[in-house]
């Protein structure tokens, strides 16, 4: 079978080469390869976005990563991998089910289809080893997981990737994810030499000899496609004029610390926030940057804020059960004015919880979870691109309102992968030098200015600038102080500089009409599956809109006014809420989203919610179906 076949149409989404191939036309496609953990799946799946980027798709990845470091072999639960959904257009989330899946095992993609992620149509390539395995429980495995499979309506084609693979390595589980990458590029005509040059990325600098072994592989599996597949799918690409990156949004925080000008990244390891200091131990010390990896979330925080208190621009990464721990530190940098930035990648919880699967439960914590009150600002990007920029606003904010900014991500944001355009960087972003010159005579180092709450920073070694730095109540002059007037004002001088931010913000967009129906409000992650749900409806005839919001603490001004303009309004979240109707649920006692909380508190606006805690992002078809049933009644049809 040839690549190069003339074409004949067939149908406005379907085309048949002279020999017999069925070619797909489609704007959209989404693919898996899963596997058993250390199997190479995520490898496969990164290489192969990373190629359909550079082609010029809309990319959208997401991880699929057992909660278990090591689960068993050849178990449900054990599922790792990667989901890649490419789109003519820009694609802002990981859609609704899949496509196409190559599964190293029967177990795992029956996984995949019990968690309804698989397309009723889709196209199964699935490792036939199992099949005729010299283990009879192996082989019992997998005839039920044919029978169950069979139930789908699925495209099944058995592989012998082992067979295969052994002609060219002697560990095949060390060469499946090539010969998957290959069959891949066949099926979506992708550039093999662009995917030979990611392979070189990935491997070249192990060794020569792997570098060409995988090669060999990704060739065998493009070739092995061609000869015994009768499948293709044409996604077209769509160049982008300008010059493009491709990155998740772990890369996006490191690249943005760098471009921010920050000088110190103290952090201890946690999933799913690990990987920002990996990519930053691999370039910050080329921009005088050090990576520092204290002995526990508490001792990382620490380092940050002294840092911080030297002078030097730093920040602290961490996830929900360090965030917990970095508390205390947290108020000591609140107390002292001292500017932080903390990156908090969310995931599932409480306790140990959920460490990699994606959720939106850490709002409240992060912006109330101190004891005294403690005001600071919070933000969370909605894209891998606001992820870069996020952190170069966050640096800005800490040091001018001397006030700690969390920025909140999560583990769709981590480990997703999307193109976005070149960051064209700027100077400015890096901010001035600390001011070193003398201390005018008088002047106190906490001396806020009444209207704003703002006060000099002093750094030490200025000259004049001398005085005893605390973390207990203190007057202006930084002298322990608990006279009631003193604690009074310097509470209210805290609290004043989010109120002179929030006076600097813009109110949100509204992503449709400015009045109807129902408003749809969303934070973080959700935006894209959010907006393409509503944009859905719209065509439905709903009257549906929506607002994102990326300030959390302040809010962001206008929102009572935006929502005064519908006639419901309901946030979408990845945290847990309370339906309505179940046992014991009454409208006084009902746990609400917390976005949902939070702006009912704030606008005094009747919000109501729909959350979901299910480990993997929202998929737009699902918040489609929710905004149809909670229409408010004699919503347009």
């Amino acid at each position: 079978m040839t690549t190069n076949s003339p074409v004949t149409e067939t149908a406005t989404d379907e085309r048949r080469t002279t020999d017999g191939v069925r070619v797909i036309q489609d704007h959209q496609h989404t693919v898996e390869i899963v596997s058993d953990s250390g199997e190479g799946a995520q490898k496969c799946g990164q290489i192969f976005g990373a190629v359909s980027a550079k082609m010029g798709n809309g990319v959208w990845t997401v991880e699929i990563i057992p909660a278990e470091i090591q689960p068993p072999a050849r178990s449900p639960a054990g599922a790792s991998g990667n989901r890649i959904r490419i789109g003519t257009e820009e694609v802002t989330n990981w859609g609704d089910r899949t496509n196409v899946c190559v599964a190293f095992n029967e177990q795992v993609l029956v996984a995949r289809h019990r968690l309804d992620g698989l397309e009723s149509d889709a196209t199964l390539l699935v490792e036939n080893m199992w099949k005729d395995h010299r283990d009879e429980d192996i082989r019992a495995e997998w005839a039920a997981a044919m029978e169950e499979l069979s139930g789908g309506g699925y495209r099944i084609v058995e592989v012998p990737m082992e067979e295969q693979c052994l002609t060219v390595v002697d560990d095949a589980r060390k060469g499946k994810n090539m010969f998957a990458l290959g069959m891949l590029c066949w099926i979506f005509d992708r550039d093999l030499d662009l995917a030979k040059e990611q392979v070189a990325h990935a491997f070249r600098k192990k060794s020569e000899a792997v570098y060409d072994k995988n090669v060999k592989l990704l060739e065998l599996g493009y070739s092995w496609a061609d000869e015994h597949l009768e499948v293709r799918v044409n996604v077209p690409t769509k160049h982008s004029a300008e010059g493009m990156v491709v990155m998740n949004g772990n890369q996006a925080i490191a690249f943005g610390a760098v471009a921010a000008g920050m000088e110190l990244c103290a952090m201890y390891p946690i999933t799913p926030a690990t990987s920002v200091s990996h990519q930053l131990g691999e370039i910050f010390h080329k921009f005088g940057g050090v990576v520092h990896q204290a002995e526990d979330e508490i001792a990382a925080a620490g380092v940050a804020i002294g840092a911080s208190y030297s002078g030097k621009v730093a920040f602290t990464i961490t996830s929900g059960p360090g965030l917990a721990l970095k508390t205390e530190f947290l108020g000591l940098a609140i107390m002292t004015e001292i500017p932080l930035v903390v990156v908090d990648v969310q995931r599932g919880g409480p306790s140990t919880g959920l460490p990699t699967k994606v959720e939106q439960s850490d709002l409240l914590a992060t912006i109330f979870g101190q004891p005294g009150d403690a005001p600071h600002v919070v933000m969370a990007p909605a894209t891998i691109e606001e992820c870069f920029h996020a952190i170069v606003t966050a640096r800005r904010i800490a040091e001018t309102f001397r006030t700690v900014v969390v920025v909140l991500t999560d583990a769709n944001l981590a480990t997703g992968v999307q193109p976005f355009p070149r960051p064209m960087l700027d100077a400015a972003w890096m901010g001035a030098r600390p001011d070193m010159s003398p201390v005018p005579e008088g002047k106190r180092p906490y001396e806020w200015d009444p209207n704003t709450g703002l006060s000099q920073r002093f750094i030490p070694g200025q000259p004049g600038g001398m005085h005893t730095l605390t973390g207990l109540a203190h007057d202006e002059d930084s002298h322990v102080a608990y006279a009631s007037a003193i604690n009074q004002r310097s509470s209210t001088m805290r609290s004043r500089k989010l109120a002179v931010l929030q006076s600097t913000l813009q109110p949100p967009k509204v992503n449709g009409p400015d009045s109807g129906d129902l408003l749809v409000v969303g934070w973080g992650s959700t935006r894209g599956a959010i907006e393409e749900a509503v944009e859905n409806a719209r065509a439905e005839g709903l009257a549906v809109s929506s607002v994102h919001i990326r300030f959390l603490s302040p809010l962001e001004p206008g929102l009572k006014e935006i929502f005064q303009r519908f006639r419901k309004v309901m946030t979408v979240e990845i945290n847990y809420s309370d339906d309505p109707g179940e046992p014991f649920i009454t409208d006084e006692n009902r746990r609400r989203g917390q976005l949902a909380w939070l702006l009912r508190a704030s606008t005094l606006v009747d919000v109501d919610c729909w959350t979901r805690v299910l480990g993997e992002p929202l998929r737009p078809g699902v918040i489609q179906d929710v905004i149809r049933t909670h229409m408010p009644e004699g919503g347009a049809a």
